[in-house]
């Protein structure tokens, strides 16, 4: 991080962008979205070229819902570093802002690129979402099953995977399909999410 502020703040000035960029991730981390931005853009203004800057900053706005100037942001960093493991991030604010017809190919992009499994599956997830709103459920259960999951492996972002799942099938209007995906999240974890309740109230 500190190499990259080196080449692209202003002269004799990485330091400082160097200072408000950990402040700001501090701050996004304690929860504080809206501290965070304001050392973001300080360091911005510092940096502006700095894929990092333009990253921590979008992520601070997302977390204030300010989706259309976190888009920017986040499109920017995007640009700049030329990587994907932001994507879910961008398409979500797409979703918000009603620019749905990119969500699907930043998705495809994501799946391509070398990040987390994680990272992967939120671009999978916010892209269902999408489907889904829109009424396109059988698409949605397809794009979800092209993550690699395993029963008999239940980390976190499987888990959520399994509970997106569930809920198109549930509003597809396949209830048996959607009780066995929520029953395979109990067996890995009796707390997660609404799950126990969503299975009481589909009987």
């Amino acid at each position: 991080m500190l190499d990259e502020l080196r080449r692209s703040a202003k002269r004799g000035r990485a330091d400082d962008a160097l200072s408000r960029l950990s402040r700001a991730v501090e701050l996004l981390e304690r929860g504080d979205p809206r501290g965070a931005a304001s050392e973001g853009e300080k360091a911005k203004a510092l940096a502006p070229r700095a894929p990092s800057v333009r990253e921590v900053l979008g992520l601070a706005l997302y977390g204030q819902e300010r989706f259309a100037e976190a888009l920017r942001e986040m499109q920017a960093y995007r640009r700049m570093s030329g990587r994907a493991d932001q994507n879910h991030i961008v398409m979500d604010c797409l979703r918000a802002v009603g620019r749905t017809e990119r969500i699907v190919p930043l998705a495809e992009e994501a799946l391509r690129a070398r990040i987390t499994n994680e990272a992967k599956a939120e671009a999978i997830v916010v892209a269902a979402a999408a489907l889904t709103d829109a009424g396109r459920f059988d698409e949605a259960l397809a794009f979800l099953r092209r993550a690699r999951t395993r029963d008999d492996v239940g980390e976190d972002w499987v888990l959520r995977l399994w509970y997106v799942t569930a809920d198109v099938l549930e509003r597809a209007g396949r209830v048996e399909e959607a009780v066995r995906e929520f029953r395979k999240i109990l067996r890995h974890d009796a707390g997660a999410f609404d799950v126990a309740e969503r299975l009481a109230q589909l009987g």
